[in-house]
């Protein structure tokens, strides 16, 4: 009695006991050491984009990620400078109408007091142009990585730097990118929630 006792004592316990997987190539294999998988998250992708490990595919990503971080860098800048009262100066049209007769956020593009929709035109233009002719990763321009835009006209003493110095500048614009992102976003949802917010102040 007692060693059937034992004996299911046992066997319970081996059924808590971690079971051996088999090594698989996933996403996390491939990637583990890529710029921006770092502590506490390490190599972040929760919907499974890359799990087949195909790396134009990551490429991509990659290149879109920074893409989007340094344009959401630019947008909390902006957001942060104008909700303080800091504007150009001068006439934003031959109206005469000044750039801080305008809101900001939002309401510059909506609502009675929004820029007026040749004004929108001229920025959608503007965006277009840059995304057309600027932002680009020009091949057989000597760029070192994915979203390096310089295309040999722009160093400003990148070519200084050693490769430690290079990848820590990469890996805190990524990051710097990935703040900004969530950053911007959380400025839109208060606008439209209403309130106020510190440094911001009434939305």
């Amino acid at each position: 009695m007692k060693s059937v006792v034992i004996a299911s004592l046992i066997a319970s316990a081996a059924a808590f006991a971690p079971v051996q997987q088999k090594s698989t190539t996933t996403s996390l294999a491939a990637f583990e050491d890529a710029l921006g998988a770092q502590n506490p998250l390490g190599f972040f992708d929760p919907l499974g984009l890359v799990e087949d490990g195909d790396q134009e595919k990551f490429d991509r990503l990659r290149y879109v990620e920074i893409k989007h971080g340094r344009v959401c860098m630019l947008a909390f800048l902006g957001q942060m400078v104008t909700r303080n009262g800091i504007h150009l100066s001068g006439a934003i049209d031959n109206a005469g109408d000044q750039f801080d007769s305008f809101p900001d956020g939002w309401a510059a593009f909506s609502g009675p007091d929004a820029i007026p929709q040749q004004g929108l035109i001229q920025i959608i233009a503007f965006v277009g142009a840059l995304e057309l002719g600027v932002m680009k990763d020009i091949e057989g321009k000597g760029n070192e990585f994915v979203g390096d835009f310089r295309n040999g006209s722009i160093d400003f003493g990148w070519d200084t730097f050693d490769e430690d110095t290079k990848l820590s500048k990469r890996a805190i614009e990524l990051n710097n990118g990935r703040a900004a992102m969530m950053g911007i976003l959380g400025l839109m949802v208060h606008e439209q929630l209403g309130g106020s917010l510190p440094v911001v102040g009434a939305m």
